[in-house]
Parts: structure tokens; sequence; C-alpha cells
């Protein structure tokens, strides 16, 4: 009891009790809106090609607004960059379940709104790492970061189950109102924040050029933060993205079809929730060769499927990948939050997720031609030995050497945790 309690202490702070409460409202509502989505497009005649049209009008502004939302987020104050996203969101939402109520889906105009949606969320993103400092003290960071991809992995396991019972009884419209009350829940939960107005910096008085060369020095000044980033933008390029676009290829060869690809991302995500709750109320002494170190993990799954293991085996790899992805994620986004300047936070988490992320819609549009040329199990495999020899060149580039930790929370880090 006194362990489960010490693990939670972070959710004894009021604010980031009421902020953890509404945005996993919100996520909920965003794990099921996917399927719904999906369905309404379907249902009205778009295809394959439609849904593809759809989606990628989602992606695309946060691929293309990620660093200019880190940087509304350090300019304007990373909570009011965050009412106005879930406003938008919320406004997105009821907008397409209206359209869908009326009878007037078309492609066109769901595309169009997920434009917008896919805006807010390119600010949202660098703005979440941004608040969360002013929320808890520095010494709970990780547990609150824990906590958050938690929620975030938990309601993706939950919330498209329940998503494709509400789409089959009562249809897609509904499950989109749904999804805009929970926004409209988790802007709440944030305007009812006891939070004052952040130091205005100089970023304020300086152009967005300035602003976006300023937030690049702070992020390329860091050899853990652009080492760590290139290691994951390699992974989402040669790793994760051929292992979503072949192995549900593979599972329907040999797992058994859907039903067995959805083992195993259940699985992933069942153990992203234990990682979560193993990293709680725990403190590495080594967070940042922890967190490289423990990528070696994502090698699991393709490495399974490349050797052609049975099903049970392949699921408790992607278990192990997923305590992988909130052990390694909670851990390096504490880092970034303790070390970088508040000022900074929300540019230099944008520059790293545009990172990480810029090359993964390459991956996945590679990586069924590459299979067809040399065979899946051979790409899964080469990915998987790529984590390895990745992981092990990460540590060694790294050294040693920790990020130097602040004086003081909310300080800027010092001169020499930039090296």
């Amino acid at each position: 009891m006194v362990l489960t309690s010490r693990r939670l202490a972070v959710l004894r702070g009021r604010d980031f009790r009421l902020f953890f409460t509404g945005y996993a409202v919100s996520l909920f509502g965003s794990s099921m809106a996917s399927v719904a989505v999906a369905f309404a497009v379907l249902d009205g005649g778009g295809g394959g090609s439609g849904l593809g049209v759809v989606m990628a009008a989602r992606i695309l502004p946060i691929v293309l607004l990620l660093v200019l939302g880190g940087a509304a987020a350090d300019r304007l104050g990373a909570r009011r960059v965050m009412l106005g996203s879930d406003g938008l969101r919320c406004a997105t939402q009821a907008a397409m379940a209206v359209l869908l109520f009326a009878g007037h889906g078309r492609v066109w105009a769901l595309a169009a709104l997920m434009v917008l949606w896919g805006l807010a969320e390119a600010v949202f993103m660098p703005a979440l790492d941004a608040l969360l400092p002013r929320l808890v003290p520095a010494g709970e960071l990780s547990d609150a970061n824990a906590l958050l991809g938690i929620a975030r992995n938990g309601v993706a396991v939950a919330g498209p189950a329940l998503a494709g019972l509400l789409t089959a009884v009562a249809g897609p419209g509904w499950v989109l109102l749904v999804d805009a009350l929970s926004y409209a829940a988790g802007g709440a939960a944030l305007a009812l924040l006891r939070l004052p107005d952040p130091p205005r910096s100089a970023a304020g008085e300086a152009s967005l050029i300035t602003e976006l060369r300023d937030g690049w020095g702070e992020f390329a000044s860091r050899r853990w933060l652009w080492v760590s980033s290139l290691q994951a933008c390699l992974f989402n390029l040669l790793v994760w993205a051929p292992f979503l676009i072949l192995g549900p290829v593979l599972a329907a060869e040999r797992l058994g079809g859907a039903g067995g690809w959805g083992l195993v991302m259940g699985a992933y995500g069942a153990g992203a929730v234990l990682g979560g709750l193993l990293l709680l109320g725990r403190r590495p002494d080594r967070p940042l060769r922890t967190a490289v170190a423990v990528t070696a993990g994502w090698a699991l799954p393709s490495g399974a499927l490349a050797l052609g293991w049975p099903l049970p085996l392949v699921a408790v790899a992607a278990a192990g990948a997923g305590v992988t992805s909130i052990v390694c994620g909670s851990l390096f986004v504490t880092l970034t939050q303790r070390h970088v300047p508040a000022e900074a936070l929300g540019r230099v988490s944008a520059y790293g997720t545009l990172g990480a992320f810029a090359f993964g819609p390459v991956g996945l549009a590679l990586a069924g031609p590459v299979a067809d040329r040399v065979g899946a199990g051979s790409v899964l495999g080469f990915g998987a030995l790529w984590q390895l020899a990745s992981c092990l060149l990460a540590l060694l580039v790294l050294g040693r050497r920790e990020p130097v930790e602040p004086a003081a929370a909310g300080a800027p880090a010092p001169a020499a945790a930039r090296a």
C-alpha cells in the first residue's frame, strides 16, 4: 500500500489530477474517432482511395505545422494554445457528426475537416510537453509522463473496440459526437487549472524566424537530443513502418488473419501499460542510458515475425516492444522537460518529434514494394538487426555522460548539459 501510494503521489496535486482526468477523457474520444471516420468514408462509397485521402488530410498538417505549433506554445503559453486546440477539435468533430447526420459526409468535406483536426493536433502535441513541468514538481515528472503514457496506451486498446460496437449499433456520427464532447471535457479541465501566466520571455519580442532559429539552436546544441531523434527517425523508417505494413500480411498468411494481428497489437498496448506501471515511482540512476538501452526491445516483434515464430511468441515479443515504448518515451520526455529552458520547450519538443517521424511515411510507402522484391521476412529481419545495431551505436556516441541536472526546477540547463 505504501509503495502504491508513493507511485501515485503525483495524482495528489489538484492541477495534475484535473488535467490528467480531462486528458484521458479526450484521449478515449479520439481513439474512437479514427474507427468512426474510416467507416463513415467506406459507408459513403469512398472506398480505399477515399479513406487514404481523408487519413492523409489529418497527417499532412501535423508534419507541416508541428514546428510552428511549438513556436506558438512558447510565444503564447502552452495552456492557452491547448485550449484553442481543444476548442477547434471539438468544433471539428461536431461538424463531422452533423454532416453525417444530414447525409452529406462526402470525402472532400470530411477531408477538409480532417485538415483542421490535424492542425489542432500539431499545436497541441508540443504544448503538452511544455505544460507538464508547470503542473508537477520536477521530481515527479517521470511519474506524470508514465501516467500519460499509460492513459494513451490503455485507451488505444479499449477505445477502438467500443467505437466499432457503437458504429455498428448507432452509426459513426454518434461516435464523433462523443469525441466532440470528450474534447470539451479536456478543454474544461484545462480552463480550471490554477496556473499563473508564464513569465514573458524574450522570444515573445522576436520574429518567428528568430524564434525558430533559436529553438533549433537549443535542440542541436544538445547531443543527446539530436542523436536520439536521429535514432528514432531511422527506427520509424526501417523498423516500425515495415512492421505495421508487413505484419498484417504475415498475420494473414500464418497467424490467423485479423484476429491474430489484433492480438499482437493488443499485446503491444498491454505491454506499454505494464511498463508504465513498473516505471511509476522508479528513478533510474542513468536515465539517458536506460532510455537508449531499452530501445533494443523494439527489435523483438520484427525479429519474431522474420523468424517465423508462432502467434503466442509474436504476441509476447510485441508486449516487450510495448514496455520499451513507454519506458523509453517517458524517460526521454522527462529528460527534455528537465534540461531544456522552459521558454524553448515547445519548439525543442516539436523539432524532436518532427525529426523522429519525418521519414515514417516514406517507410510506409516503401515497405510493400521492397518486400515484393526481397521478401517480407528479409525486410523485417533487417529492421530487427538495424535496431540492435542502432542501440549500440547510440550508446557509443553518447558515452557514459548524462545530462547535467539543472540547479533548480524550471531553471535553464547549464552549458555543460548542452554538450
